[in-house]
């Protein structure tokens, strides 16, 4: 029995390894690093400053125990990026772990009615590009900074955080709402599913990219959160789903330690779908 204890404690282990979590302050990207750290990791958590990733990070370590650093960081910009890889560099001397977490997914429910901004015909080129920047070339640029890292190490993980949407097309049924005309009706955004979709695309690339440094790469692909949404959209939701159930919000934390652990060692370029099997049907 103990020998059997000491091989699931040698697979999960992350004690001396450092993570980095974008979009880490917010509400996945904390719960993904709380596992991180109880797993022995030391969490990094970027984020806007506006969102205070410092306070969540003593949080993290209050509740957790290994160091942990919140930074202030715009991944759109290289040299913000760069800066927080000094800086990280400089606290704890390595990087193992980058989790591309962060994205723009804004409320289809926070439309006003007659303005339907959410639909392709009036689709704001601005926030085409904002999405892009944030959810995608902002992964690309950790990738290549973080990566870099990585690669001259002989060792590392980059786990990136698609959705259930980069395998399915939305079903818009979801957002109608009663009595609204078809051209006002509010969709899911584009730029939500081609941003998870080309995740997985960047993911099948990375993991043959630096697969002769040991960087292994791979996605996530996680269905929605329940986290509030109005009772008849997850009613709608729930019947889409063979668990007939939103996730919890600590409910992907065991795919993440998996994913980010020597338990997944031998597994690189791949998609792990966790929806409750909702794209199955």
């Amino acid at each position: 029995m103990s020998g059997k204890q000491g091989r699931v404690e040698q697979l999960f282990d992350l004690t001396g390894r450092v993570a980095i979590i974008t979009g880490g302050a917010g509400l996945l990207g904390y719960h993904h690093g709380a596992i991180l750290a109880e797993a022995g990791a030391s969490v990094v958590l970027l984020d806007l400053a506006a969102a205070n990733p410092s306070l969540r990070a003593d949080q993290l370590q209050a509740a957790h125990g290994p160091k942990c650093l919140g930074l202030a960081v715009d991944i759109t910009s290289e040299h913000s990026i760069e800066e927080a890889c000094k800086a990280i560099l400089a606290e704890f001397g390595r990087v193992d772990i980058l989790i591309n977490n962060a994205a723009n997914n804004p409320k289809v429910e926070d439309q006003k009615p007659g303005k339907p901004w959410s639909r392709l015909e009036n689709f704001p080129l601005k926030t085409w590009n904002d999405d892009i920047a944030v959810g995608l070339t902002g992964a690309f640029l950790c990738a290549r900074i973080f990566g870099q890292e990585m690669a001259k190490a002989g060792v590392g993980v980059i786990l990136n955080v698609a959705s259930d949407l980069a395998v399915i097309a939305p079903d818009q049924r979801l957002y109608r709402q009663e009595g609204l005309p078809e051209h006002e009706q509010p969709v899911k955004p584009v730029t939500y599913s081609v941003v998870k979709t080309a995740l997985l695309g960047l993911t099948r690339y990375l993991a043959t990219y630096w697969v002769e440094q040991g960087v292994r790469v791979n996605a996530i692909s996680p269905g929605g959160v329940a986290n509030g949404q109005p009772d008849e959209f997850t009613a709608k939701l729930h019947a889409l789903i063979p668990m007939a159930r939103m996730a919890k919000k600590d409910e992907y934390q065991g795919a993440v330690l998996f994913l980010c652990s020597d338990a997944s060692s031998y597994m690189t370029g791949q998609n792990l779908v966790v929806d409750g099997g909702r794209s199955v049907l």
